[in-house]
């Protein structure tokens, strides 16, 4: 079973590398790893050149941004699954794609997500917070629960059928696009209790007051166009992140 992983960048040379050589680490032959740059300026496509004989696919041109950058490496994309791995972010062991494998060798299985730790910028073997996802229902889903995106892989069939990204949304379309999955199109969906993903901390979404503003309007846009749930579920998706920074 082929797995496309999509790695968007733009102007990001001080980790890009790591993040490739952690996919290209990978054990077993499954892998399609697609590079969308969106006209990087810093460095970045000289590193990206250095790789281009181990990439399935390399896009470097101007985008309008990250969302549109995934769903060009999703059109781009041949394999069974495809699953994101963010320019800043680690795959956490050489045997995660093929745990991912594994779980899709049932073919009820649509999607399935894991466990991620949040790491220092500086130092990826120092933990900031754990994201134990934990296994999905309905019922959490409703009460602002989420698996970590960049742990979450679907079948392409699924994009097909469901859409992609909808990029009216600036910093929340992940969101979205998972509460349009699990919610409306009641996608089959598989838990993998383990750490999936090591992901530095400092993402987008929390670089300012007026980000976390503009992602709490979007998270609420999202539950509400999805039919999942509402205020009460966007107060309980953020006080639950407190309990990430406990060790477990």
């Amino acid at each position: 079973m082929k797995i496309s992983v999509i790695t968007a960048v733009y102007n990001n040379h001080e980790t890009i590398a790591s993040a490739l050589d952690s996919a290209l680490d990978q054990k077993g032959d499954n892998l399609e790893l697609i590079v969308i740059d969106g006209g990087s300026t810093d460095g970045t496509l000289k590193i990206l050149e250095r790789y281009s004989d181990r990439l399935a696919i390399l896009v470097s041109e101007p985008d309008k941004g990250i969302y549109y950058a995934l769903n060009k490496g999703i059109g781009l994309a041949s394999g069974e699954v495809v699953g994101f791995l963010h320019s800043d972010d680690l795959l956490a062991n050489e045997n995660v794609l093929n745990r991912v494998g594994e779980a899709f060798s049932d073919p009820k299985v649509d999607a399935i997500y894991g466990d991620l730790l949040y790491v220092s910028k500086d130092d990826p073997d120092r933990v900031v917070r754990y994201w134990r996802a934990g296994n999905y229902s309905r019922a959490r889903l409703s009460w602002g629960w989420m698996p970590p995106h960049p742990t979450f892989y679907v079948r392409r069939s699924i994009y097909e059928r469901l859409g992609i990204y909808d990029t009216e949304y600036l910093i929340a379309a992940d969101y979205e696009c998972i509460l349009r999955f699990l919610g409306k199109g009641e996608v089959q969906v598989s838990y993998i209790p383990e750490v999936m993903v090591k992901m530095r901390v400092g993402g987008a979404s929390n670089r300012s007051l007026k980000n976390i503003l503009q992602k709490s309007k979007e998270d609420y846009r999202a539950l509400k166009n999805n039919k999942v749930g509402g205020f009460r579920a966007l107060v309980w998706k953020n006080l639950s992140k407190f309990s990430q920074f406990v060790k477990r």
